[in-house]
């Protein structure tokens, strides 16, 4: 298991439309909306780093994204 966080943001406006999309994606395991840099948090629960990939290719892909940041949870 692959355990990804990523950072969106997007245009004003369509905070509800991507929060929507965003919560039923497959990996999908939580979606915050926070104030700051940010407009969303994603936790993202992938079987591979390959389909943790295509999970925020997807999410880029969201009409209204307009940028993200990807941090890969690794062992210690």
């Amino acid at each position: 298991m692959v355990i990804g966080v990523t950072m969106v943001n997007v245009s004003p406006g369509s905070e509800k439309s991507v929060y929507m999309k965003i919560k039923e994606m497959k990996n999908v395991r939580d979606v915050y909306h926070v104030f700051g840099e940010f407009d969303f948090v994603v936790i993202i629960d992938a079987p591979s780093l390959a389909e943790l990939n295509k999970t925020v290719d997807s999410i880029r892909a969201i009409e209204g994204v307009t940028k993200t940041q990807t941090v890969v949870g690794a062992e210690i």
